[in-house]
């Protein structure tokens, strides 16, 4: 057994940095994201907030009962893979966009860091109109692809396939007002440092 005084002082530091850092982490999972932005956006991200946690409650406690009622009772709900199918698209469409709108998209930097400080700014508006027109692409995609199928209906939970696959053209679409709105902000952000000059 070592005692506190035979133990290196770099260990301490390091055990100190990262308690830090742990706590740091904890505190920034735990506060607001939205606590900052106007009213309105804090409304629009707690609906679809609330959009994303109903999808994923009713998966769990459908997967959940299911599996219960299998193992104790050796009775399998038929509609329950068909609920968990449809609730999907749901939850991943209300990630994406406020992934998009509080900014936590996994991106690399990298190679942007490497481009010229005066070229930076063009290229991720660029980057932005890119995103923008994909997603808005997807979106239409995806309202041609509901008009043609949504009406189908689902063999054992009886609702139309549109119920689920709707999804895709709110959040494609919703994803591509968001980065719109980001690119909005950046440029008016630039445009007020720089006095109007580009």
């Amino acid at each position: 057994m070592t005692n506190e005084e035979d133990r290196p002082k770099g260990d301490e530091d390091a055990g100190g940095i990262a308690a830090k850092i742990d706590e740091t982490a904890r505190r920034m999972e735990l506060s607001d994201p939205d606590a900052d932005l106007p009213v309105a956006d804090r409304i629009i991200n707690r609906i679809v907030e609330i959009i994303g946690v109903s999808a994923l409650v009713a998966m769990v406690a459908v997967i959940f009962a299911n599996a219960t009622s299998r193992y104790l009772l050796n009775y399998s709900f038929s509609w329950a893979e068909e609920m968990v199918q449809m609730s999907m698209p749901w939850l991943a469409m209300t990630g994406v966009f406020l992934s998009v709108r509080r900014g936590t998209m996994i991106r690399i930097d990298f190679f942007f860091q490497k481009i010229p400080a005066r070229l930076q700014p063009t290229v991720a508006y660029a980057g932005y109109v890119v995103n923008v027109c994909v997603l808005a692409f997807m979106a239409y995609v995806s309202l041609d692809f509901v008009r043609l199928f949504g009406g189908d209906v689902a063999l054992y939970v009886q609702l139309p396939m549109g119920v689920s696959t709707s999804a895709l053209v709110f959040g494609t679409a919703g994803a591509a007002m968001a980065y719109l709105a980001e690119f909005y902000r950046e440029w008016h952000q630039r445009q007020n440092r720089t006095g109007g000059l580009t």
